[in-house]
């Protein structure tokens, strides 16, 4: 009967999230500019493109600037970080990109020691530029292949999980949690020796402008836009609102709430108990100032956006 009612309850929630009159955070700094810049200059020397994107959001977000890129190389869409998406619609997804045009398409989990899909991108890379032109590269027996994406995605993941694969050998390229660890184009790296393949690593760059406000929250909710331009609390309520949208309700055993909730103030302030994340705030009383301990909500909201990002609150397909 609980479960009968929190499901009644669950039904008048938001069916559409209340943006406001917000905008999109644009980042596009210095380096995602010379980034960009460096990719086209040295796209003469590559043979193929391997374009990584996150699995929970295969169609939204994809930079259109690399569009150029792609038309002129053999290009491979590897939809990334697996392990944290829902993939029992990944036929319908499949469908859908190849009527774009996008029909070498790779699911992966890059951080796994082992990772069954990584092992078809060389086969395949392989195919592609053996059934094509390689132009003045004809007579260079080695492949170069260059990595772009927007930021986040696992690009560096992917190159380490390649190399690690073909060549036994660990890290070659940094990997970290937030956007922009990746500067500059870099040199190139071998990930394999027969046949001899390098990978060209890039920063990552997002479009210069975002089409649309909920793509832009998606993709900060992935991590791909940096939190503070969103604004934590916001994207807290755009996964709680995902999150209800898409019926799962895992958060609620996690957090210890008695059903779902819509309000994610609620929903922010069981967390802050759940984890004794609390702050003292002077309060100004008739008899003199008082120290109290408040809940602290920013600090809930990062560990509800982190436990997220680390596949804590289930498997998800915002697109």
């Amino acid at each position: 009967m609980r479960i009968y009612h929190s499901l009644l309850n669950a039904a008048k929630f938001r069916k559409v999230f209340d943006f406001g009159e917000r905008e999109v955070a644009h980042w596009f700094p210095g380096h995602m500019a010379k980034g960009l810049k460096q990719m086209k200059a040295n796209l003469r020397k590559v043979d193929c493109i391997l374009e990584i994107h996150d699995a929970r959001i295969p169609f939204s977000g994809r930079n259109p600037s690399f569009q150029e890129s792609l038309d002129v190389r053999p290009h491979i869409l590897i939809l990334n970080k697996m392990d944290l998406a829902d993939t029992s619609k990944k036929q319908s997804i499949l469908k859908q990109l190849d009527r774009e045009g996008v029909r070498n398409v790779l699911f992966t989990d890059c951080l796994r020691q082992r990772d069954e899909n990584v092992k078809g991108i060389v086969p395949l890379v392989t195919e592609l530029i053996e059934s094509g032109s390689r132009f003045h590269r004809e007579e260079d027996r080695s492949y170069c292949l260059m990595v772009i994406g927007v930021p986040n995605v696992g690009k560096s993941s992917l190159i380490n999980a390649v190399r690690r694969t073909y060549l036994k050998k660990g890290k070659a390229s940094k990997v970290g949690g937030e956007p922009g660890i990746t500067k500059a184009v870099l040199t190139k790296i071998q990930v394999c020796e027969r046949p001899i393949i390098h990978l060209l690593d890039t920063p990552g760059v997002l479009p210069p402008r975002i089409e649309n406000i909920e793509t832009g929250m998606k993709l900060a909710l992935c991590g791909t836009i940096l939190d503070h331009l969103v604004g934590e609390d916001v994207i807290a309520d755009y996964l709680l609102f995902s999150l209800n949208r898409l019926e799962r309700f895992s958060y609620v055993e996690k957090y210890n709430l008695e059903e779902p909730s819509d309000d994610i103030q609620h929903v922010l302030k069981c967390i802050a108990v759940k984890l004794g994340k609390t702050k003292r705030v002077k309060a100004i009383t008739g008899v003199g100032n008082i120290t109290v301990q408040l809940p602290d909500y920013s600090a809930a909201a990062y560990d509800f956006i982190r436990a997220f990002r680390k596949g804590e609150l289930g498997k998800v397909m915002l697109d």
